[in-house]
């Protein structure tokens, strides 16, 4: 077996292993804010949330994969943007807001580690985050 049929395997097996991994996340979060569309609570997480999310020009029901991008990861985040209908524009505003704000339970343990006070990190990746998002809903 030659090194590139070496890597060529080397490389199939890396990239199933990496579509078994976003699989598992991407899917059951699509399916749970499909499922969640259907009922009452999507449309009380968007009433809820509406007031805020309205400020950088996306809809209530955008609350859902921004919180799941900061929580869980992007991939979750984009799970949750499959599932619902957004417009070109809001899906460049949550994308670029989650840009700066995902995954904060892991990467502020991360800072922390790094003698970075945990609460000034998530303060300015938030700020950052809602800045972005208010500064291209005026410029798109």
């Amino acid at each position: 077996m030659s090194i590139t049929e070496n890597t060529f395997k080397r490389g199939i097996n890396k990239g199933a292993k990496t579509i078994v991994y976003i699989g598992k996340v991407l899917i059951p979060v699509y399916f749970l804010v499909t499922f969640l569309k259907y009922t009452p609570i999507m449309r009380y997480i968007a009433d809820f949330f509406k007031p805020i999310m309205h400020i950088v020009g996306l809809p209530g029901e955008a609350a859902v994969p921004f919180v799941m991008g900061n929580m869980i990861n992007l991939y979750a985040a984009i799970g949750a943007l499959s599932a619902l209908e957004l417009t070109a524009k809001e899906i460049t505003i949550i994308s670029v807001m989650l840009c700066f704000s995902h995954s904060l339970f892991l990467e502020t343990a991360i800072c922390k580690k790094v003698g970075v006070s945990a609460w000034m990190i998530i303060v300015l990746r938030q700020t950052l985050a809602i800045l972005s998002g208010i500064i291209l809903n005026i410029i798109i």
